[in-house]
């Protein structure tokens, strides 16, 4: 049976369930990194402020790899996510 109003709309939603990204604790990680590196913009920035330009660096580097370690780690769950839900043959969300 096909739902004629095309629920769950698949072309503007990311996420097939609410709070699918903290029930999965594969995320976590992902998201500790995310907030490690937002955390370590904001120490860069201070640092680079006061003038500490070894610091500066040394935390650009790590805020870098931080986000985009991060933001990796959720793309790829996702993406597994996805998969397997696609692989399964129930469509009845929870």
């Amino acid at each position: 049976m096909v739902d004629e109003q095309g629920f769950p709309d698949h072309e503007r939603t990311t996420r097939s369930h609410a709070g699918e990204t903290l029930e999965d604790a594969r995320n976590w990680p992902g998201i500790i990194l995310v907030m490690l590196g937002i955390v370590g913009l904001a120490l860069t920035v201070t640092a680079a402020g006061y003038g500490f330009a070894g610091w500066a660096i040394i935390g650009g580097i790590a805020t870098v790899l931080c986000l985009g370690i991060g933001a990796f780690v959720v793309y790829a769950e996702h993406r597994r996510v996805r998969k397997h839900e696609t692989l399964s043959s129930d469509d009845g969300g929870h």
